[in-house]
């Protein structure tokens, strides 16, 4: 597996050199420049979003605050975020990405450094839960942006691409927040990450445009050939008729809202109580425990990689049998993880490479179904209501309420929840096993057979 994850990303990442090659103002110049600024400005904010998990042991310890304390931090932000998803995914549709992401950014950037200059619980949650609003300012305007210069047929391997962004944000800020904290205090964690991401926002306005037609290139379906008249296609902005029709009367959608529910479950399950966990059921350090999560997103990014080279090329724009497969081999992971017992460290983190690997796949095929299954001017629409039900899943796996269950009844109610979801998720996917983009079915690309 590892010889052909490696191949894979040596022929997608291929396309980053180009970007030196390309003429300047060629369609190969501007969608590279899209790309690269996509990634680099979504992991910019995660540096600013991931940063509470690795300092949830340290205000725990110094405030005295309990998991079901430090849950509600959680619960609000999943809150704020998913609805802001919802709001900012029709707004984004009406919007120039350009000017909505850095904004969403920059703001987000200035929330991080009020929360590492604060204290209370009801302070750091309120602050945590603004935050969400302007964090979800930054997903549809990437979905924007990267279905406007990508064709449907090659979405599948450049949304995995673009959605490395995750994991490059995440392992900065596991490797430098762990070292930040043990070096000079859990409020650093917040402070220098929002100055780098401050800084990225400037640069994010710089480089991204909204559409190709900002830069008088032509509709990305007529010059990659995916369709043979595009101007019915190619309208600049959403009409409320067309969110009722092609979204929410959507059964499709419906399908990949419910399993990015499930899968969003042990994602941020582990995305905001790893650390904590690690530390305390597995016993390692803060530094331990970061470098471990490190190898996690590493392994998250080679698996949305593969997942979405493998849908575009092997199954034809067909996203709902890699992530079924994924999903139920991500539930068996997850039950050797929890029966290891403490003090195998390189176990831990061997198992922990394969789960990243096995549960970003499904996250990333879930969008890039989203945006199949609707319509690429409907596509902020359509992943707001994904991520609102993402993040009502997210509510459960990373706030109060999970915090309580583990309270209750151990780390061990955490990974039966986490196992649950996952092969629910998993049969969601399945439901859509033959589905593409209508696009693909209209040009009568052969799919792989069922």
């Amino acid at each position: 597996m590892t010889t052909e994850v490696e191949a894979i990303s040596r022929k997608e990442g291929g396309v980053f050199e180009r970007v030196f090659s390309a003429e300047k103002g060629s369609y190969t110049y501007w969608r590279m420049r899209m790309l690269y600024a996509t990634i680099i400005g979504y992991a910019a904010f995660y540096l600013v979003r991931q940063n509470l998990s690795m300092t949830i042991p340290s205000i725990g310890s110094e405030f005295g605050y309990s998991k079901f304390d430090l849950g509600w931090i959680a619960t609000v932000f999943s809150i704020t975020y998913g609805v802001g998803k919802l709001v900012n995914g029709y707004l984004s549709d009406r919007s120039d990405a350009r000017y909505f992401m850095s904004i969403g950014l920059f703001l987000s950037a200035v929330v991080s450094i009020i929360m590492g200059l604060g204290s209370g619980l009801f302070f750091f949650a309120l602050l945590w839960g603004l935050n969400g609003c302007f964090q979800s300012m930054g997903w549809p305007a990437c979905a924007r942006v990267i279905t406007h210069w990508f064709s449907p047929k090659e979405l599948g391997s450049k949304w995995a691409l673009w959605a490395s962004s995750h994991q490059i944000g995440a392992v900065a800020i596991f490797g430098m927040g762990g070292f930040l904290i043990e070096y000079s205090g859990w409020r650093s964690a917040f402070i220098v990450p929002a100055f780098v991401s401050m800084g990225l926002a400037f640069f994010l306005f710089n480089r991204l445009r909204d559409t190709p037609k900002q830069v008088g290139l032509p509709p990305v379906e007529e010059y990659k050939g995916d369709v043979d008249h595009v101007s019915h296609v190619y309208e600049e902005r959403i009409t409320f008729k067309e969110v009722l029709t092609t979204v929410l009367a959507n059964r499709l959608v419906w399908y990949m809202a419910i399993a990015n529910m499930c899968l969003y479950i042990p994602r941020m399950g582990i995305f905001f109580w790893a650390p904590t966990f690690l530390k305390e059921y597995k016993g390692v350090t803060l530094i331990t425990a970061g470098l471990q999560l490190v190898s996690f997103e590493i392994a998250c990014l080679f698996g949305g990689i593969a997942a979405g080279w493998i849908s575009d090329k092997l199954f034809a724009g067909r996203r709902g049998p890699i992530a079924t497969v994924f999903l139920i081999g991500l539930a068996i992971t997850l039950f050797i993880f929890w029966k290891i017992p403490p003090g195998y460290p390189l176990l831990d983190a061997l198992i922990l490479i394969v789960a990243g690997f096995l549960l970003n796949g499904p996250q990333v095929l879930n969008g890039v179904a989203t945006a199949d299954f609707a319509s690429k001017r409907a596509v902020g629409v359509a992943t707001g209501i994904t991520g609102v039900c993402a993040y009502a899943g997210s509510a459960l796996a990373s706030g109060a309420g999970f915090g309580k269950l583990v309270e209750v009844y151990g780390w061990e109610g955490g990974f039966l929840l986490f196992i649950l979801a996952s092969l629910i998720g998993a049969f969601f996917f399945a439901l859509t096993w033959n589905n593409r983009a209508k696009i693909l079915d209209e040009k009568g690309e052969a799919a792989v057979p069922s």
